[in-house]
């Protein structure tokens, strides 16, 4: 999993797919573990000036930055996406596509990620098919040096098969939430951004 310290959100004007790249970075960052107090600082303090969706989004999640602190954030996680038993709001993969978690959509996920040579860190205790897991092989099929593997073809195949089927529903699962709080912000930054990867794909 990429360190938080790697990632920074870029306008467009700086290279649409350097951009794209850190927002998924930064996305996998947001939703692997509540963010330290630099990356909540970093986020607080950019630019939101702009127009359009996406940007009136991430203006939003600024806003949340400078309204939390990193203690409530680590408790606001843990509340929702660890909690006692069964999370409140979950964020993988396989539970919204097949009802059940290590359920068939990990399997082919995994399958998928072996032939492009990539493999979950034995030190990670997440499945492959967390969002933010997900969120990182998307960030390195776009900033990947790797011409075989690293290309539109082959992040349009990955996100239409891993992320598309079930990342809006687990989107609007957290910001509907009524204790989401920041973390609807983001889940908003992340449906915003996902939705324009998937009319960008549908174009390619």
């Amino acid at each position: 999993m990429t360190t938080a310290q790697a990632l920074k959100f870029e306008a467009p004007d700086q290279g649409e797919e350097t951009a794209r790249a850190d927002l998924y970075g930064l996305l996998a960052a947001l939703f692997y573990a509540p963010p330290p107090a630099e990356l909540l600082a970093a986020i607080a303090a950019s630019s939101t000036e702009g127009e359009g969706i996406l940007q009136q989004a991430w203006g939003e999640v600024a806003a949340a930055c400078r309204q939390t602190d990193p203690e409530s954030l680590r408790e606001l996680y843990e509340s929702l996406f660890i909690g006692v038993g069964k999370p409140d709001l979950m964020l993988y993969g396989s539970y919204y596509m097949s009802g059940f978690l290590m359920e068939k959509p990990l399997a082919a996920l995994r399958a998928d990620l072996d032939r492009m040579g990539l493999q979950r860190d034995e030190h990670v205790p997440e499945s492959e098919d967390h969002i933010a897991t997900l969120c990182e092989v998307m960030r390195y099929l776009i900033a990947s040096d790797d011409a075989l593997h690293a290309n539109l073809a082959t992040q349009k195949q990955f996100f239409a098969d891993h992320l598309q089927p079930w990342v809006i529903q687990m989107c609007d699962a957290v910001i509907e939430h009524p204790q989401a709080g920041f973390y609807a912000a983001v889940a908003q930054l992340a449906k915003s951004f996902f939705e324009v990867e998937m009319q960008a794909f549908d174009m390619a």
